[in-house]
């Protein structure tokens, strides 16, 4: 939990130091003096806000217990066994079964599911992946990579710095040169920082204190082979909304997660 914090205060730190350096070197002296409040309120808007990222990257809405019995039921004895509070739950239309959690405290955290996912595994499969989602929020996990899903979708965010230049063109809907430049060198970077908050560990520690948690770690595994099936058949659509969430699905595309065969392989040993 400490060494999410700690990350967490870097990555924010260095999104500011990056973003009044860029500032200046776009702007002179002008650009500095923009840059300082600008970088402040990223970062501000970057930690408070980054559950509201994470909601409408796959257009998830609330529900209520009469609506989604089964899904209430299952988090909320997950939660009463830790001794934790009980997060949100939304559900995202999507037809791809998937799920992450998001949120900056485990009392202001939210776990979402898509309705393929809720549509595609039984109830003991289902517990598994809750479980995992779950034991993100429990470790701090959300904090770190909500935020850094926040400031990935600002920097890639063309005309993120047009404004304070006033380069954008006279009708505000095709991006000047210089503000695609700036999106361009700020993607990367915001890759980067989503990397960071992707530990190798992460996703085995969360999968293994589903097992603890639900007692079966056979049906993650069964859970996760299901997705990836799914999935490969069906992919998430691309677009720039869903792949600034991507590094929090359970299952996806993102370069650093273990693949689901490292998973479930590891899973098996705990049986």
């Amino acid at each position: 939990m400490r060494r999410n914090g700690t990350r967490t205060a870097g990555v924010l730190g260095a999104s500011a130091v990056l973003i009044v350096v860029v500032a200046g070197l776009l702007g002179g002296l002008t650009g500095l003096m923009a840059g300082v409040p600008l970088a402040g309120v990223t970062v501000w808007v970057a930690y408070f806000f980054s559950d509201r990222f994470a909601l409408a990257a796959l257009r998830a809405r609330p529900v209520g217990e009469v609506e989604h019995a089964a899904l209430y039921e299952i988090v909320r004895e997950l939660c009463t066994q830790a001794r934790r509070p009980m997060p949100r739950l939304y559900v995202s239309p999507l037809a791809q079964p998937n799920a992450y959690a998001t949120g900056r405290t485990p009392r202001k955290s939210a776990v979402i599911v898509t309705q393929g996912l809720l549509t595609l595994l039984d109830e003991r499969e289902l517990r598994g992946v809750i479980g995992h989602e779950l034991a993100h929020v429990h470790n701090h996990d959300t904090l770190l990579a909500s935020v850094a899903g926040a400031l990935a979708t600002m920097f890639t965010t063309s005309g993120y710095l047009g404004p304070v230049f006033g380069v954008r063109r006279a009708d505000d809907e095709t991006p000047a040169p210089l503000t695609r430049f700036v999106a361009a060198l700020l993607a990367p970077i915001a890759t980067g920082l989503v990397r960071l908050a992707l530990p190798p560990d992460r996703e085995f520690a969360a999968d293994e204190a589903s097992a603890r948690m639900t007692g079966d770690p056979l049906a993650l595994a069964s859970a996760l082979r299901r997705i990836e099936a799914s999935n490969r058949a069906r992919p998430l659509p691309r677009n720039g909304r869903i792949a600034s969430a991507s590094h929090m699905l359970f299952a996806g595309p993102f370069a650093t997660r273990p693949t689901t065969a490292e998973r479930v392989a590891n899973l098996e040993r705990l049986r």
